[in-house]
């Protein structure tokens, strides 16, 4: 379900990819509906049984994803590894966007497996 806090940190945010984001976070939202949301960290923040993610606004060249507990997500097209276990989903455009939206929603669910069986 989505979340006013969201809602109203979205109304306000400056950022190139703003379209891109909203659209990505309607992807993630649809994924389970035990998915929450909050702003954390700077970002809108995705939860299911911990934290999944977080939206970075503050680089403003991508729409930068980062998955804080990433060491038993699959890298490939969607994620790319980063230093302390995170990963980093970074899109660049709509057309990334679309092209990515799946394989970033078969992370999430890869997340939600994780979660359900521990």
């Amino acid at each position: 379900m989505s979340s006013k806090k969201v809602d109203e940190f979205l109304a306000k945010l400056d950022h190139p990819l703003k379209k891109e984001l909203a659209v990505l976070r309607d992807s993630i939202m649809k994924v389970h509906p035990e998915i929450t949301e909050d702003v954390k960290w700077g970002g809108p923040s995705f939860y299911y049984k911990g934290d999944i993610a977080t939206f970075s606004p503050r680089v403003k060249d991508t729409v930068t994803l980062v998955f804080h507990q990433a060491d038993d997500l699959a890298p490939g097209a969607v994620l790319e590894p980063a230093p302390k276990g995170k990963a980093y989903a970074k899109f660049k455009s709509m057309a990334e966007v679309k092209a990515k939206s799946k394989g970033l929603q078969d992370v999430i669910k890869q997340w939600i497996k994780l979660k359900d069986k521990s």
